[in-house]
């Protein structure tokens, strides 16, 4: 994701300890023993400048004689991701202490997600001490966390041993199990998919099983992409739980055929638009894969009626008489979500009645909208629609007078230009020239996604200037659209682009590596071997990446420490929450500042500046993200500076709030908020909070909408 609960506690530290330990909440047992706060206050500075101390944090992790220096140590590893300690990690399996396994279950797993892959031989002895370990592990959360880690690895024995514990009679088990085969298949594709017993993820499915055991099932089976799987997935359709309704209906888009479109077009009105989202969406995946007429069109006519409903008696949260008009409000205006799935996933040619009714429809709402918070979500739904119309051709033109007055051009062009840039066989992309002069970066960016996504030679001339621009993120881009464009020309201004990245490594690495590969060949692999000793491990990442594509060999970066790179902001309080002010109401936010205190406190840190004030929410996808705090407002944006991951083993749930990446230790502003369980980001994005007032404001939000304030305060216990 650019910028994607504590299971164990790690300690019983006092809150003045908090940023030195990085500990998770824990209730003490009566005898405490006490911290060696020197000690722990080591293990944080050798995280955070990703240094293992001379073999000092290796050693720790193994044989210090405190468990929970023992514990703390191996969380440390997991952050750092060294192959060279996966032995130390493994070892940690068969500690006495089950907090201790419990951290290095979890650094295992860490180390099979790893941001730079295992080698092969590494995955085989993580397989096989993973596997012995879960099976003698008597304890019930050590046994959760390496089901999770077996699921992050994905290699056909944890497959096997998952596929096994799915039949197991504790359902919460079983469902933790198929959740992990969920993410395995996401993680490793087709081959993992293949795999799955589809029989035992479907009776995880049963009525009378747990709500945790069914959304394991629904996820696998939404997950998998096997047509065996509809029968079980129609079943499932009319489950309680909203999450497994959402689930199995998003299961339809990848395996479903034409005579699914009626139960999906019911689920429309579901109550939950994340529900009517899924079912939106998978509508438009099915009209995608037949011909008209397509009955999967014929039945996205219902959303005229949501549409109409964003608005009809709308009032402002603010101007709201009681707590039930509100609730009303917000719940009217988290009915665009299903509209906006639908535009983002677009549908084919013959679909565009569909978008004109909507557009009809939403212009009819407009003009008797009762206050301008649905106005302004009216004309954001009329432009994003616009825009998919504006795919279907693969030029701009619905765009440029969408939005009823309200929406900014600029804002307009850039919607249109990204929608655009996925067209496919449409032509090419001799009308995006013109925009590459255009004075908005945001249109500007978007115009060279175009570009790249359909070259043609007369954009060469006008890309090249923009390498050489102050807008780092623009300059990237335009070197990599240089690559793809094969323009020679663009060289000498592309290597002295690659001479800034050092000093500005989480704008520029990514697309100047592919565009020095595009250009220069095997003549660029020299530069690419200086990054694999960069401090920052994302250019160490972008580098290896690169290399091993040019050479055919597999290539690894060393870790560096980067004690030059350190940064620590002040700690936030042990109570310390954030409430993001909006139009549509407010957010509040717990911080998690003993397991994330470095995230916490940066953000927190940010809002007691206000830096949030004025930020949007630039992406929202229904039923997974609402993402903010880009000052750009094109999610390339943040504060100037990179912090480092915390991952931590509070799982997404939903409104986990966690920290937006480019790759590893690239967080900085982005944050997003979830909409429902997202167990694939687990351990991947640091969480590091979660929304406790307000997740029907979450719900509401629309790309766009505006941070009015962030406050800073203090939350009771």
């Amino acid at each position: 994701m650019r910028r994607s609960h504590s299971v164990r506690a790690l300690s019983a530290c006092a809150v003045t300890f908090s940023l030195l330990t990085g500990c998770v909440r824990h209730v003490p047992p009566v005898e405490t023993p006490p911290l060696d706060a020197q000690t722990l206050a080591r293990i944080q500075d050798w995280e955070d400048s990703r240094s293992l101390g001379d073999g000092e944090l290796v050693s720790l992790a193994g044989r210090a004689s405190d468990a929970w220096v023992r514990a703390r140590s191996l969380r440390a590893l997991a952050r750092i991701q060294d192959p060279a300690t996966l032995e130390t990690v493994l070892a940690g399996l068969k500690d006495a202490e089950a907090d201790v396994r419990g951290e290095a279950a979890f650094a295992a797993g860490e180390m099979a997600l790893s941001w730079e892959p295992l080698l092969e031989a590494e995955l085989t002895s993580l397989e096989a001490v993973l596997l012995e370990a879960e099976r003698s592990e008597s304890d019930v959360d050590v046994r959760r966390t390496l089901l999770d880690s077996l699921g992050r690895l994905g290699t056909p024995g944890a497959v096997t041993r998952l596929a096994e514990r799915m039949r197991d009679g504790d359902g919460a088990l079983a469902g933790r199990s198929a959740q992990a085969l969920g993410v395995a298949a996401r993680v490793r594709g087709a081959a993992v998919a293949a795999q799955v017993p589809l029989a035992s993820a479907e009776a995880l499915l049963a009525a009378e099983r747990p709500v945790d055991a069914r959304r394991g099932g629904a996820y696998l089976l939404s997950t998998v992409k096997r047509p065996q799987a509809l029968a079980a997935l129609r079943r499932c359709l009319g489950d309680e739980d909203a999450d497994v309704r959402a689930l199995c209906a998003k299961g339809f888009g990848d395996v479903g055929g034409p005579e699914d479109a009626v139960v999906l077009g019911r689920l429309l009105e579901d109550p939950s638009p994340r529900v009517a989202s899924e079912a939106a969406r998978s509508l438009a995946k099915l009209a995608a894969s037949c011909s008209a007429p397509c009955t999967a069109v014929d039945a996205l006519d219902a959303l005229s009626v949501r549409a109409k409903r964003v608005a009809r008696g709308m009032a402002p949260p603010e101007a709201a008489g009681d707590a039930k008009t509100t609730v009303e409000t917000l719940a009217r205006s988290a009915e665009g979500h299903p509209l906006l799935a639908l535009a983002q996933q677009g549908l084919p040619d013959f679909g565009r009645p569909v978008f004109e009714s909507l557009r009809l429809a939403l212009a009819d709402a407009e003009r008797g909208a009762a206050s301008d918070v649905a106005r302004a979500d009216l004309a954001w739904l009329d432009c994003r629609l616009a825009a998919a119309m504006d795919r279907q051709v693969g030029t701009l033109k619905e765009v440029l007078d969408c939005g009823y007055g309200h929406i900014p051009e600029p804002r307009r062009l850039a919607l249109g230009l990204r929608e655009v840039a996925l067209s496919k066989g449409k032509g090419g992309a001799g009308f995006a020239v013109k925009y590459l002069r255009n004075p908005d970066a945001r249109v500007k960016l978007t115009a060279l996604e175009v570009v790249a996504a359909r070259p043609v030679p007369e954009a060469a001339a006008a890309v090249r200037p923009l390498i050489e621009g102050e807008d780092t993120v623009v300059a990237g881009a335009a070197a990599a659209t240089a690559g793809q464009l094969k323009d020679a020309e663009a060289l000498a201004a592309v290597e002295a682009l690659a001479a800034r990245v050092p000093q500005t490594p989480g704008d520029l690495a990514e697309p100047v590596a592919g565009a020095l590969v595009a250009l220069q060949g095997r003549a660029a692999e020299p530069r690419l071997r200086e990054w694999l000793e960069h401090p920052h491990a994302n250019v160490r990442r972008v580098a290896a990446q690169a290399l091993s594509e040019l050479t055919g060999q597999r290539v690894r970066s060393t870790r560096v420490p980067q004690s030059a790179y350190t940064f620590r902001p002040q700690a936030a309080p042990a109570r310390a929450g954030l409430v993001f002010r909006t139009d549509k109401g407010n957010i509040t936010v717990r911080l998690d500042v003993d397991e994330a205190p470095l995230t916490s406190g940066n953000l927190h840190a940010l809002a007691r500046k206000g830096y949030f004030n004025g930020v949007t929410f630039h992406r929202v996808v229904p039923d997974f993200v609402a993402q903010g705090g880009d000052p750009r407002g094109d999610g390339e944006g943040g504060p100037g500076y990179s912090i480092r991951c915390e991952m931590t083993r509070r799982p997404y749930l939903r409104g986990t709030v966690g920290m937006a990446l480019a790759g590893k230790d690239t967080g900085g502003s982005q944050f997003f908020f979830t909409h429902a369980p997202q167990p694939h980001l687990d351990g991947r994005y640091t969480a590091f909070g979660e929304v406790v007032s307000g997740m029907d404001v979450v719900d509401a939000l629309l790309e766009g909408d505006v941070i009015r304030e962030v406050r800073a305060v203090e939350l009771a216990p």
